[in-house]
């Protein structure tokens, strides 16, 4: 048995070796679990788990949610719909000091609603605002900050392809995930409202009043989010209210935004078709990691890895709110080297027996759901956190104006209003638990 933990924490070197270097995060885990599978078992057992793993693992029905929400989150970034929310957030907020910023953020939570990706929303809406931004002579670090900060908005914000991935690794319900996800989300804008009306007032010349819109124009730019809050309120909705499951409730929600395309004649065939090949390559991406993940996950179950990391945690003597924040900064770490996905997979194997056998005072599905959430959080920070920072390089590369050092010094209020409201749902369980507590799914 120690010589099986031996080689599985040699397998974990060499992974993390693997990923160092830049090998694709798919390739690292299937190489690694597969040579530790038959350096365990032989190669017999792993030719015979290999002949069905795939099957096994990409078959499950919760997993048909995926390829559907990346769908309509393709679709949706090219019919103009994120174009519309930035105007109309800008027709409320831009007149304010710090309110096309403002603008900005409103926007990316609603563009983050129907897209459920990060990137695609920080890479969408700095199309869209960061000219605007640029227009009322905003500072390089705010503009970039701003946009960069408010595209993990797409993480949290339900729809969101990483919370169904948690959901299927620790089997919660992905509906009960939606509900846990919503409150947190909200609180996650109204935090970054509060960090620009605060950076404005420190540096006022940092984010300039905008012009205001006339009566006829606040009514029209409003009137033009109708479409997002029909999607929003069908989709999300209907799954709260348990109108429908999420897989055609994504469904329902590639078949409005199709429709919305259509109407408005902003979704030609060619876009359709390249948003249809575009969410085949990101489906591929993310199935090809699954299937790493799992094997990963077979070598590392049987080298005792996971058993010993909860046992070694549990033995430390340490309160579970201490070993609860260092695994949230491992986290943090993380964010450092992968991206947000391949860092649940990788992660919460690991992390998540460490949790389930402590005492938070909740019961085990509600443990699965605040923690959860919590980690989304956290894998949110990765994304914005120096070196790596994938967020802020899809911005940089649009403003080449801003040195990247700026957009890091940017982002960084953002961060510190992202722990503070990581400490209040670390504190507060209940935020986190109120909305599925109250349609009785806990």
């Amino acid at each position: 048995m120690e010589e099986n933990l031996i080689i599985g924490l040699v397998g974990l070197v060499a992974l993390i070796g693997l990923i160092v270097i830049r090998l694709p995060i798919a390739y690292s885990m299937i190489v690694v679990g597969g040579i530790g599978v038959a350096v365990l078992n032989g190669p017999g057992i792993l030719m015979s788990q290999l002949k069905d793993l795939a099957w096994a693992q990409f078959s499950v029905y919760d997993l048909s949610v995926v390829p559907m929400f990346i769908l309509m989150g393709n679709i949706a970034t090219r019919v103009g719909l994120s174009a519309d929310l930035f105007r109309a957030a800008n027709a409320w907020f831009g007149h304010m000091r710090g309110g096309v910023a403002m603008a900005a953020i409103a926007a990316c939570a609603g563009f983050g609603s129907v897209c459920g990706s990060s990137l695609a929303t920080a890479s969408t809406m700095g199309q869209v605002a960061l000219p605007e931004l640029k227009k009322y002579q905003y500072s390089g670090a705010l503009a970039t900050g701003t946009l960069a900060a408010g595209g993990v908005l797409g993480i949290l914000i339900p729809p969101s392809i990483v919370l169904v991935i948690y959901a299927i690794i620790v089997e919660a319900n992905i509906v009960t995930m939606f509900m846990a996800a919503f409150l947190p989300g909200m609180l996650a804008v109204l935090f970054f409202l509060l960090t620009i009306a605060i950076y404005v007032r420190i540096f006022p010349n940092s984010g300039p009043r905008g012009s205001s819109v006339s009566r006829e124009e606040r009514v029209s730019a409003t009137l033009a989010m109708i479409p997002v809050i029909i999607i929003f309120g069908l989709v999300i909705g209907g799954i709260y209210l348990g109108f429908f499951n999420p897989t055609p409730a994504a469904a329902i929600g590639v078949f409005l935004v199709i429709v919305y395309g259509i109407i408005r004649k902003t979704l030609p065939f060619s876009g359709l078709r390249i948003a249809l090949m575009d969410t085949a390559k990101t489906t591929g991406m993310i199935y090809l990691i699954l299937l790493g993940a799992e094997l990963l996950k077979i070598f590392m179950s049987r080298g005792g890895v996971p058993q010993a990391a909860a046992q070694m945690m549990l033995d430390s003597g340490l309160p579970p709110f201490t070993i609860l924040a260092l695994l949230l900064v491992a986290l943090i770490l993380l964010g450092c080297l992968m991206d947000s996905l391949s860092m649940i997979l990788l992660a919460i194997p690991f992390f998540w027996p460490v949790i389930s056998e402590m005492d938070f005072g909740l019961g085990p599905e509600e443990l699965k759901i605040w923690f959860g959430i919590l980690a989304l959080i956290v894998v949110e920070l990765g994304l914005i956190t120096p070196p790596v920072g994938m967020n802020v390089f899809i911005i940089s590369a649009m403003d080449k104006e801003t040195p990247m050092s700026e957009t890091f010094k940017g982002v960084m209020p953002f961060f510190m209003a992202e722990v503070v409201r990581v400490v209040l749902l670390i504190s507060f369980p209940v935020i986190t638990l109120w909305l599925p507590r109250f349609f009785g799914n806990l």
